[in-house]
């Protein structure tokens, strides 16, 4: 669940820029699951009303929600670090648009953009809170390593295994990989097999998908081997997406600090 009071908490009392502002949900926005985020939103945006924060009626959910930007989005020195979202397909969502955005609200972010380098322009408001969820621990989660069940080339474990437990195992198999900095779909990974004395280098392939999704139905028709997905995108997986149900898990990666909520710096 959204910590309503933490995120009103944060942003009750702050000055904001005048004009509409924008509020993104994306992480976990899957169509099957849209009306559950709309009513998390009119919560969470009442509360904010109440508290005189000005929070836009709806979610954005794509460029075209976004406001024009002429000439781009600028840091603090003018120099451009974002596209103007009125330059980028209406349809599409581009998410370092959204989280760099003079006009941002809140948002959820990804933990690894905002390590390598979105932290440089936005505040943290609030923490994800993974309860509930299996491999999940309150702020904390892990990513499920998901394999083909009939891919007989990784070990079966009992329990939980971790990294360390399946790495060589993982050698000279395919991964499908959302984007590169992404905590959960390849930072995680990467810095799991390091601390197990491997790396990614020891994969046959690495194949972006672009989202958790298309990582799963890429293991499961055979286009990749195996994929990290965050633990909780694998339990949406598992409720909406039927190429799931073709994939087991066959290790998980060590807990993290999950996704956080944030805000522009102003």
């Amino acid at each position: 669940m959204i910590p309503v009071r933490q995120i009103v908490d944060a942003l009750a009392g702050q000055s904001f820029p005048g004009g509409p502002l924008i509020a993104a949900l994306p992480m976990y926005d899957w169509p099957e699951r849209r009306a559950e985020v709309d009513a998390e939103w009119v919560e969470l945006r009442d509360a904010l009303r109440a508290r005189g924060v000005h929070a836009p009626q709806q979610l954005a959910r794509s460029n075209a929600d976004l406001p024009p930007v002429p000439g781009g989005i600028c840091d603090s020195a003018g120099h451009v670090i974002a596209k103007d979202p009125a330059t980028l397909p209406p349809d599409e969502f581009d998410f370092e648009s959204l989280w760099l955005h003079p006009m941002l609200l809140m948002s959820q972010t990804c933990r690894g953009p905002l390590e390598l380098w979105l932290g440089a322009f936005v505040h943290i408001i609030a923490q994800d809170d993974y309860t509930g969820v299996e491999g999940g621990q309150g702020e904390l989660y892990s990513s499920a390593i998901v394999i083909r069940k009939t891919d007989d080339r990784l070990p079966r474990l009992s329990g939980s295994p971790a990294v360390r437990d399946i790495a060589e195992s993982l050698c000279g198999l395919r991964l499908a990989y959302n984007v590169a900095d992404s905590m959960s779909g390849y930072l995680a990974l990467e810095r799991d097999l390091a601390a197990a004395g491997s790396s990614l280098d020891g994969f046959a392939e690495r194949i972006i998908s672009g989202g958790h999704r298309k990582s799963i139905r890429m293991v499961a028709e055979g286009l990749a081997d195996v994929a990290a997905i965050d633990c909780k995108s694998w339990q949406l997986a598992l409720q909406h997406e039927p190429a799931a149900h073709e994939l087991m898990v066959a290790g998980w990666t060590a807990k993290r600090k999950g996704l956080p909520f944030i805000t522009a710096r102003r």
